[in-house]
């Protein structure tokens, strides 16, 4: 039976191009969709089409076999069997919620109106942070850090001579990469580390050590960006979903509290 079913599968396969088809199969005139091949994927960022032949054989054959074996369930009276019973009812329960979420959330807009009233009245929360890109050199005592900040002084190349440093002085993991810390928000670093890298100007290094409870620093900062405020366009969609779900979730606690006063709830 598994040998005439994979036949089957490869002539189906090669009939149907496998490309923009509703449908890539049938089970006695029952379709095997997208649908049901996504069940079978189970991850969105896999095409089915972009799968190997071999691979869409298989997967049409899973899906075959279980459309056949639910069919001989069926017939078989499973319908009776009371865990299918009990089973279904749990299943009617979440399917009457979600397609009832759904449908509430479909009948909700949100016009550009209220989108345009709460990006002028929270203008301050859409907003890029400000960002800095720095290196650093951490060593445990403040007079090995004094030692490096005047080997720099005297560096005709600082920041050459304050990689260097980093690669063979630093104790922190960042050494290596020459004291690297990338781009980051001020307030990812302790306190004392942030104040100082946002006071340095562009290019420039510390010039007394920074202690913070990891040891003594010296940072170098390759540049400083400031927060910039987004435009409405750039922010719409999200105040879009924010302000639907919001109106969503209003209207399930009023629905709730509603049911909850009629309804009898006993909790052990």
């Amino acid at each position: 039976m598994k040998k005439i079913i994979s036949s089957v599968v490869a002539t189906l396969v090669l009939s149907t191009g496998l490309s923009a088809a509703d449908y890539y199969a049938t089970v006695d005139g029952e379709k095997i969709t997208k649908t049901d091949v996504a069940m079978v994927l189970q991850d969105p960022r896999m095409q089915f089409e972009a799968l190997p032949k071999k691979a869409q054989e298989q997967v049409l054959t899973q899906i075959i076999n279980k459309k056949l074996l639910a069919k001989k369930a069926m017939k078989e009276g499973i319908e009776k069997d009371k865990q299918f019973k009990d089973a279904l009812e749990r299943m009617k329960s979440d399917l009457a919620f979600q397609v009832w979420q759904q449908n509430q959330l479909r009948a909700m807009k949100i016009s550009e109106s209220e989108q345009k009233k709460f990006y002028n009245e929270n203008k301050s929360k859409f907003k890029t942070p400000a960002t800095l890109k720095a290196r650093h050199i951490l060593v445990k005592t403040e007079k090995e850090a004094k030692d490096l900040i005047k080997q720099l002084d005297k560096a005709s190349k600082k920041e050459v001579k304050f990689i260097e440093l980093a690669k063979t002085k630093s104790q922190g993991p960042s050494g290596k990469d020459g004291g690297n810390l990338g781009e980051f928000n001020a307030q990812q670093m302790v306190p004392e580390f942030a104040k100082a890298a946002q006071s340095l100007k562009k290019n420039t290094y510390s010039k007394t050590p920074v202690k913070t409870q990891f040891g003594y620093h010296i940072i170098y900062l390759n540049d400083k960006k400031a927060s910039k405020s987004l435009s409405f366009n750039e922010v719409k969609g999200n105040i879009s979903r924010m302000l639907l779900q919001n109106k969503y979730n209003k209207k399930v606690k009023d629905i709730t509290d509603e049911l909850r006063k009629k309804a009898k709830i006993v909790i052990k």
